[in-house]
Formats: C-alpha cells, sequence, structure tokens
C-alpha cells in the first residue's frame, strides 16, 4: 500500500502510541509506502529519505502504486513561502508550511480535492550561495525534536529542510547526514553553506548546523540561531562557553 500527506503535517512516531516518541514529520504532500498495518497505525517509509516510523491511519490518504512511481519520478516542486494555504472549490483552507510538497498537485488521480495552490513555488537546484538564505526563513525557530517546519524544528531537520528547498537531497538524522559529502581538515577550507557536526564524550554525532561567512554557524538549538563557530566548536556569547564539541565539516555540494 502507498500512501500521501494531505494534512498540513503529521507526526511520525517512534512506536504505534499517541504516547509515542516523535522522529519526524510527514508535511503536506510527502508520499510513503505503507510496510505495516494495526488497526489505528501504519508503519511507512518515506520516499525522500527513506525514513520510517508510526502515523494514524486516519491521517493520510491511499494511493496507488503507479501514482506512488509517477511522484517519485516528478521533479521536486515545493512551497516557498513560511506559510501558505491550499485552499478547495468548496472554499476549505488548510495552511500547509515552507518545504511542503506541491508535486501532487497537477496529477487528478491524486489530487481528489481539488487542491489549489497560489503562492510561491520552488523547484530545481540553487547555487550554493542560496543555502544562507533560505535558512534565514527559519531563523528564531523553536527547536522541537523530530520537528521540520519553521513552527518547530530539530537540527538536523533544519539541515535538511534548507538543502531540501534547494534541490539537494540530506538524510534525516545528523549521524546520517555525516556520512553524505566530502570531509574537510579545516573550518578555513569550509564555504558558506558547508555542514559542522558535533559530538558527545561518546564519540556519537548528535548535533549539526550551516556554516556561514566569517567564523559564524546557524544551527538550531534551543531555537534557529547565529553563534560562533571555531575548531573547538559552538561558541555561545550568551553563556560565555561552547556548547557543542565539533567532530567534522561535510562539504555536500
Amino acid at each position: 500500500m502507498f500512501g500521501i500527506c494531505n494534512l498540513a503535517m503529521i507526526p511520525l512516531r517512534a512506536e504505534a502510541s499517541d504516547k509515542s516518541e516523535i522522529v519526524s514529520q510527514v508535511l503536506f504532500g510527502e508520499h510513503f509506502e505503507v510496510l505495516e498495518q494495526q488497526k489505528q497505525w501504519s508503519r511507512i517509509k518515506l520516499q525522500y529519505d527513506e525514513y520510517e516510523g508510526w502515523i494514524d491511519t486516519k491521517q493520510f490518504q491511499v494511493i496507488s502504486e503507479l501514482n506512488f512511481n509517477q511522484l517519485s519520478s516528478d521533479a521536486i516542486i515545493l512551497n516557498a513561502d513560511l506559510i501558505e494555504y491550499v485552499t478547495t472549490p468548496s472554499n476549505l483552507l488548510i495552511p500547509i508550511p515552507l518545504a511542503a510538497s506541491l508535486s501532487f498537485l497537477n496529477n487528478p488521480e491524486i489530487n481528489t480535492s481539488n487542491f489549489d495552490f497560489e503562492g510561491t513555488k520552488t523547484s530545481g537546484t540553487k547555487p550554493k550561495n542560496n543555502l544562507l538564505h533560505s535558512s534565514f526563513m527559519y531563523l528564531n525557530a523553536p527547536y522541537l525534536w523530530g520537528g521540520k517546519t519553521p513552527f518547530g524544528i530539530d537540527c538536523s531537520g533544519f539541515t535538511q529542510m534548507v538543502y531540501k528547498l534547494n534541490g539537494y537531497k540530506l538524510l534525516r538524522d545528523a549521524s546520517q547526514q555525516a556520512t553524505q559529502g566530502e570531509p574537510l581538515s579545516f573550518i578555513e577550507e569550509s564555504e558558506p553553506g558547508d555542514l559542522a557536526f558535533f559530538d558527545n564524550d561518546e564519540g556519537n554525532i548528535i548535533h549539526v548546523g550551516i556554516i556561514m561567512e566569517n567564523n559564524y554557524i546557524i544551527h538550531a538549538s534551543g531555537k534557529v540561531r547565529i553563534d560562533r563557530l571555531d575548531h573547538l566548536g559552538i561558541y555561545n556569547a550568551e553563556s560565555n562557553k561552547h556548547t557543542h564539541k565539533l567532530r567534522v565539516i561535510k562539504k555536500i555540494i
């Protein structure tokens, strides 16, 4: 079975329970394969990044395998505004977040609600220097574990969405993203838009941010914020201390 998210966003949970940890979100227009179903819950695998988790079976629309494959091969078209709306002929209004997928709107077999979108769209790959412009759209978004929107986002959700808006694919978690790209030896070798990864005392990658010019970094910690970056890690001028220990810098593009 295959499905698509036809709501603004839905939680993707670690287990089949409303009390379970939210590990990510499924945004409007994202499509997926249904791997397993229980009475109320469906375990899914997102097509975009192959991330798996459980969603409420009442919160998605079933689509055919043919439509799933068609969507998977179509160009990705995304909402480029902080928040926009899709409307229906009966004046139903659904708010959708930044980076929600609009690709299915042109397919009447999937778009059975006749959703219409009149906002700003983005598609295709953008120059690397556009990454920072996109990242500023999330500035001051509150930190939310599993979040992927300006209303709540985690560190790797932030980097994934910024790259997605510019036509580049990152995996979902910081530890997964750290396996991508080319490692750099020094901060001085990096360019704005490169990713910096940070680890804990056990050596596990637990944080990621986007490098800016002049040794600054934008990342989600409490909120999406801008801090200093040096060879030790992230330095928070407000607390007057390093908050994250630098592990590796990766050039993705």
